[in-house]
């Protein structure tokens, strides 16, 4: 059974672009100009997966984002000329599950799709979730890493006392890694994290939710001492001051 992918792109020889290899790919496609339209078409016949523009005429694409994810948990891809961390991170927080930025290979845009498409079947959850979930029955329910505390129970980040605000994509991240401090985790398994209730993401999202928290609970971001990237691996929260 075909899956139905809507697009929602200004420029028509793009849209045209994605049309043909979504088409190619076995997706029955519908293509829509506009912001305005792109919310009405989502509504009256809800596809599997939206192509969303950013910058879309009547409504842009970050309205047309924020409106369709408070009605629901469709698959929504951004596609977006803009590229700094910033403008990803809005997007996200709005609920965008993916996005690419232009230009961009069309087949690495289909394969993308296909990896929404894939975590968005329940089938598709991998069976490790349990493994690093914060939410396992074993974890204690404080828990606290050099300055760092993690308040399962009360879903309250600390850092010297200080209160940090984190979205539950980012709480969920950060209390898997606080389970195990100095364990190197993965893209996949952080992954596992933000799929478990169902939203469907890729592994670039988990890049943007590290960089935010480093935001969040390092001095300088930019020279973290605590959310620590293991180069051709993935992430690992360290338990003393280390350099990245």
């Amino acid at each position: 059974m075909s899956t139905y992918v809507l697009v929602a792109e200004d420029d028509r020889k793009q849209a045209e672009l994605i049309r043909r290899y979504l088409a190619h790919d076995g997706h029955e496609v519908s293509v829509v100009h506009d912001g305005r339209t792109a919310l009405g078409e989502a509504t009256r016949r809800p596809p599997d997966l939206l192509v969303l523009d950013w910058m879309l005429p009547g409504l842009d694409g970050l309205e047309v984002c924020r409106r369709l994810r408070g009605a629901g948990e469709l698959p929504i891809l951004m596609l977006t000329a803009r590229s700094t961390e910033d403008d990803l991170l809005r997007g996200l927080d709005l609920g965008a599950d993916d996005y690419m930025t232009k230009p961009f290979r069309p087949r690495e845009l289909v394969a993308r799709i296909r990896t929404l498409l894939r975590r968005s079947r329940p089938t598709a959850r991998p069976a490790t979730v349990a493994a690093v979930s914060p939410a396992a029955p074993e974890s204690p329910a404080v828990l606290t890493v050099g300055r760092l505390t993690v308040n399962a129970a009360q879903h309250q980040v600390f850092v010297h006392d200080r209160p940090v605000n984190c979205t539950p994509g980012e709480f969920r991240i950060l209390s898997a890694m606080a389970a195990s401090p100095d364990r190197v985790f993965t893209r996949s398994q952080l992954l596992d994290c933000l799929t478990d209730h169902g939203r469907p993401v890729s592994e670039r999202t988990v890049d943007v939710h590290i960089l935010n928290l480093r935001k969040k609970i390092e001095t300088s971001p930019r020279r973290p001492q605590h959310l620590l990237t293991v180069h051709g691996i993935g992430y690992k929260l360290a338990s003393g001051d280390h350099g990245a």
